[in-house]
């Protein structure tokens, strides 16, 4: 069974006319699953929809318009146009068959600019690797009725016989091996050997910016076309096929999508913005518990030049700004100034100072932080129009809380998720080993939540895809101190190595171990950036080339190529601590992509001799 992107739910059959759903449907069934098919997805820079691309590793790339016209509206055809009679009169359409091979040329000018996507050899030598085609299908008219239509020699040139699947070929009935040889006759040469996955992967880079993890040198999805292949990187990195196919199938209403560490729940979170604020003009709300992921996040929307709809806020930011606005005073109590932000913010909603429905959208990233009273707040925010709300989840990263699991059900605080939860297993941030270690440490302490429904959200099991690499290290020292220096020495022997200070990251668990740290790398003349305060964490900045020094708690969301995290030893040493710094732990482990070091001068049997590596 093909890959149909997005899936055939609901609103995608919303989309598609009669023929397009009768189509898709022989592709579903007739297509073995190493085919990929995209549906009504705009392609490139310049925003080009064609019905149809399916893409096989054996076969080659295929597009295909899709028209249910029928034989009594079709009066006139040429080369360059056709001419309808329609409800409203006579209209002149484009020729489809022209229209879908601009369509295809305009993607191969793309593909063949890239070195890795080019035969390097032979009769072929510098044409793309694959074999391109493309065609039309009238899903309203037979094969005969045209023939009778239009005489031979004039239908060879207008509608070539190779070109044209109709109504009578894509019935019910028909066999696989037929409609695939029709599909694959449109193609006019084969050559070549089957694509590679990483080269599958490069024309999907190449086929939809937006997939891309990575912000690319060439610009965002909304720049020119023109790319020079000096601006190709070597190594793409994109969505994989589960997430691209979730992040363009989340349909209407509220969804949740409970993922691991490391299962690109923020990459899919930001693409669903791009997508919302294309979909609609209503402004757009993005909440996440850490300032510093807000800020992360903040920017990556603004790069996409979506900032003036799309708003990113941590949660308590939101809650001063909503006071502010609307002018409503702190509630007075002996309560932390945050917890009154909150509380003052419910009592508005009730009593209408603040509205309802203010958005027509709701993401909510690290929704395993959110209180149910927050939830239930902020879920009476979309417009009950549209209905969109997005929750992303795992339990195993609730680092504020001292229970796993939520403690109450989603819809007890408004949000109707039964039945539309996604789970995603499969870790692509970190390499097999880190994931291994952090996952056994984390599994002596927490405990999967036993769950009936979709209402709740169970502890998941992390599965690996990414590549390998080192095994984590666990370094002991006599001091907190030796482990500053030792961190300063790390920097400057990876530097040396050629890594950007940029990709490395210092997390601790302690501000006063942080100050150590801090000054340690002062004295190393070390380029760094300390995450210290709510100033610093709004100024958070990844691109700049530094090395990034914070909290464990303010690292959660983020990724660096590299990790340290320093003064281990002081986690885990109180009975009552011992869940939530495993937590705790496990978020630091999961921020590290390539390589994981720890380091502790104090043994609390917290980080237990198995985890020691020397």
């Amino acid at each position: 069974m093909a890959e149909i992107i997005p899936s055939l739910n609901r609103e995608t059959l919303s989309r598609m006319t009669a023929g397009e759903k009768r189509l898709a449907q022989r592709f579903k069934g007739l297509l073995e699953d190493d085919y990929i098919v995209w549906y009504d997805i705009p392609i490139g820079r310049n925003r080009r929809y064609p019905d149809f691309i399916l893409l096989h590793p054996r076969r080659g790339l295929l597009f295909l318009e899709v028209k249910d016209w029928k034989p009594s509206t079709l009066k006139r055809i040429t080369k360059t146009d056709v001419e309808l009679l329609t409800a409203t009169g006579r209209v002149i359409k484009p020729h489809p068959l022209e229209q879908v091979r601009q369509y295809a040329y305009s993607v191969i000018a793309t593909l063949t600019k890239d070195p890795q996507l080019r035969n390097t050899a032979g009769r072929y030598k510098g044409n793309l690797i694959m074999p391109y085609g493309w065609g039309v299908v009238f899903t309203n008219i037979t094969r005969k009725q045209i023939q009778e239509g239009i005489p031979d020699d004039r239908r060879e040139v207008l509608l070539p016989d190779h070109l044209m699947i109709y109504k009578d070929e894509m019935t019910d009935s028909v066999d696989a091996e037929s409609f695939q040889s029709q599909l694959w006759g449109m193609f006019n040469y084969q050559f070549g050997n089957p694509i590679t996955l990483p080269q599958v992967d490069r024309i999907r880079y190449h086929l939809f910016p937006e997939i891309r993890i990575e912000e690319s040198v060439v610009g965002d999805i909304f720049t020119t076309d023109d790319v020079a292949e000096n601006a190709i990187p070597d190594i793409v990195k994109i969505m994989d096929i589960q997430q691209e196919q979730l992040a363009r199938s989340l349909g209407e209403g509220h969804r949740i999508i409970h993922g691991v560490a490391g299962s690109g729940k923020t990459l899919i979170l930001g693409f669903r913005c791009v997508h919302l604020a294309q979909a609609m003009t209503q402004p757009i709300l993005v909440l996440c518990f850490n300032i510093t992921l807000a800020a992360k996040l903040r920017s990556y929307i603004t790069s996409q030049g979506i900032g003036t709809q799309v708003q990113v806020y941590h949660f308590h930011d939101w809650c001063a700004q909503q006071l502010k606005t609307y002018h409503v005073d702190l509630v007075k109590s002996d309560s932390p100034h945050y917890e009154r932000q909150v509380e003052s913010v419910i009592n508005a909603v009730e009593k209408g100072q603040i509205p309802r429905g203010q958005y027509g959208a709701l993401l909510i990233d690290e929704g395993h932080d959110f209180e149910a009273d927050w939830l239930k707040l902020i879920a009476q925010m979309v417009d009950s129009k549209t209905n969109s709300l997005l929750l992303l989840y795992d339990d195993a990263q609730s680092i504020y809380k001292k229970k796993s699991g939520l403690g109450f059900t989603l819809s007890s605080v408004g949000i109707q998720a039964q039945g539309r939860t996604t789970i995603l297993r499969l870790n692509y941030r970190n390499t097999r080993e880190i994931l291994k270690y952090a996952y056994d440490f984390a599994s002596q302490y927490l405990d999967g939540q036993d769950v009936d429904d979709d209402d709740h959200i169970p502890l998941v099991e992390p599965e690996a895809a990414g590549a390998t690499g080192p095994e984590p290290i666990l370094k002991e020292f006599g001091s907190l101190e030796q482990e500053a220096e030792f961190v300063v020495a790390a920097i400057n022997k990876w530097h040396g190595q050629g890594v950007a200070y940029r990709d490395i990251a210092i997390l601790y668990p302690a501000k006063y171990i942080g100050t150590l740290v801090a000054e340690e790398l002062q004295r190393g003349g070390i380029p760094h950036f300390w995450l210290k305060n709510r100033k610093e964490k709004l100024a958070f900045d990844p691109i700049s080339d530094q090395v990034n020094l914070m909290t464990i708690h303010s690292s959660k969301g983020l990724e660096f190529p590299r990790v340290m995290m320093v003064g281990t030893g002081e986690l885990g040493t109180s009975e009552d601590r011992v869940i939530p710094d495993a937590r705790l732990c496990y978020v630091g482990m999961t921020r590290a992509q390539q390589c994981l070091l720890l380091t502790t001068s104090r043994k609390t049997g917290f980080l237990k001799a198995r985890h020691r590596l020397n």
